[in-house]
């Protein structure tokens, strides 16, 4: 029996069936996966594809049409069922952040925290705002902060009393490309040392790649595909697989990204070049191939009009 008791509690949320839909509009049809304890799984899709509206039904916001959700034993219930919504064991980072504006930003991230024992509640707050890279902040009233400092609030909030899954929807959406980089590092590698579980709904690449154990790839309101992120970098089924990657051609029925493209002396594969785009340690070349657009990585830029032989790179 505790063989069996083990097994059952190895996948921590379990999604069996989930369809979901607005009136007669479907955005969710059958689906079922899995989290393990500690597992960071990125959610992509175009928008409209499901993602929030996937992540509010794991947090309990929305009643399932049909399907059902469970935390190890614990079935996961709608508005219908639950007076109060959300699970002590669960938090959830919605676009929107529901602050407190008037007090401070460390009170703000510790109000849920216990006032029994106030040196442990000054330590984790002071950690988790280390975390989110807000410790000179700790004094300021929410309502003076931007809305990625904001978006940075909420992130310490939803990890203060150390759930055992957060749910994050664009967790990084607002935050500034000054910050961004070294937030993420510092958000996911604390998640990863708490074994903390994660899902993230988002449409940037960024977020899932060098993070992610896995991916799904959500699109006509069922799972496209699920993979890791470089299983489904080097073998992207479709063209919106691809696309979520980074520039990409289809030469003759293949896939081939820009960086898979390199200049050699004599080939088959002629093109003409149309302009080219500084992108910092390269140039994205665009070229045209009998009408057909084609973009390929080169070291320096070209000139319009030049003629291109290209292969793909082995």
């Amino acid at each position: 029996m505790l063989l069996v008791g083990l097994v059952l509690l190895a996948k921590m949320l379990s999604v069996k069936n989930l369809t979901f839909s607005y009136d007669t509009t479907t955005v969710l049809s059958d689906l079922s996966f899995e989290v393990d304890k500690g597992e960071h799984v990125s959610v992509i899709g175009e928008s409209g594809s499901g993602k929030s509206t996937l992540l509010k039904l794991l947090y309990g916001e929305y009643d399932l049409g049909t399907g059902s959700i469970h935390w190890n034993t614990t079935e996961i219930l709608g508005p219908k069922f639950n007076l109060v919504i959300g699970y002590d064991f669960m938090k959830y980072v919605a676009q929107e952040f529901d602050l407190m504006p008037f007090i401070s930003v460390e009170e703000n991230v510790g109000k849920h925290l216990s006032n029994f024992f106030p040196e442990e509640k000054r330590a984790r707050t002071a950690e988790l705002l280390e975390v989110v890279e807000l410790s000179s902040f700790s004094k300021a009233k929410v309502k003076t902060l931007s809305g990625g400092q904001k978006q940075r609030v909420a992130l310490a909030r939803a990890l203060a009393k150390q759930p055992e899954i957060i749910l994050l929807d664009e967790p990084f959406s607002h935050i500034d490309n000054f910050k961004k980089q070294s937030l993420r590092r510092s958000v996911f590698k604390y998640l990863k040392q708490k074994n903390i579980a994660c899902i993230v709904a988002t449409h940037d690449k960024e977020d899932v790649l060098g993070y992610a154990d896995r991916m799904i790839v959500l699109s006509n309101n069922k799972i496209l595909a699920s993979g890791s992120p470089k299983d489904l970098y080097h073998n992207p089924k479709t063209a919106l697989i691809a696309s979520f990657f980074g520039e990409f051609n289809n030469i003759d029925g293949e896939i081939v990204y820009a960086n898979q493209l390199e200049t050699v002396a004599h080939s088959n594969l002629n093109a003409t070049v149309v302009h080219s785009y500084y992108k910092g340690n390269f140039f994205l070349i665009e070229a045209n191939r009998k009408g057909q657009t084609l973009f390929f990585e080169h070291s320096v830029a070209l000139q319009k009009g030049t003629t291109v032989h290209l292969q793909i790179r082995k």
